[in-house]
């Protein structure tokens, strides 16, 4: 290759790197959250982020005028989305995940981080998931029961009043 060549793609390089560094810390967060892991002993959050920079990265030319970080977390989501999915749970489809997000399903688990962690209307998680508004919205309102209702309750058991 010519050093002419050579000039657009160390820029391209640079200005990945430095995205990457800037949103790197809040994309893993957003896996670790998402996979139900400690963050300090994240592999399969790792994992994910890996993959979705490496496609942020190869898709950077391409997304120019799209924000860098909304791509990314794209991937990262869809990416999660599909391997939970399809992969086969705990009974019940519940995950043994730890943490405060570790009772919920995959699905119920994407739609709190998307709709509450990362602020994404319903309307925009609905797209990215490919599910009707209607779902996200029952999936989100059944997470945020299960994530309110105190430690040990049973499922059908209301909150007790103040």
């Amino acid at each position: 290759m010519s050093p002419r060549h050579e000039i657009p793609r160390t820029a391209r390089a640079r200005a990945f790197a430095t995205f990457a560094a800037g949103a790197g810390g809040r994309l893993l967060h957003l896996a670790a959250l998402l996979t139900a892991e400690p963050p300090d002993k994240a592999p399969y959050a790792r994992r994910l982020l890996t993959a979705a920079l490496a496609r942020a990265y190869a898709d950077w030319d391409a997304s120019r005028d799209d924000d860098p970080y909304e791509r990314a977390r794209q991937h990262l989501v869809t990416r999660y989305a599909r391997s939970a999915w399809h992969r086969r749970l705990a009974p019940a489809g519940r995950p043994s995940g730890s943490g405060p997000l570790g009772p919920l399903t995959p699905c119920e688990r994407v739609t709190v981080v998307l709709r509450l962690y990362e602020g994404v209307s319903e309307e925009q998680a609905a797209a990215l998931l490919g599910l009707p508004v209607e779902r996200v919205r029952a999936m989100t309102a059944r997470a945020t029961v299960l994530l309110t209702r105190p430690p040990g309750a049973a499922p059908g058991t209301a909150e007790p009043s103040r």
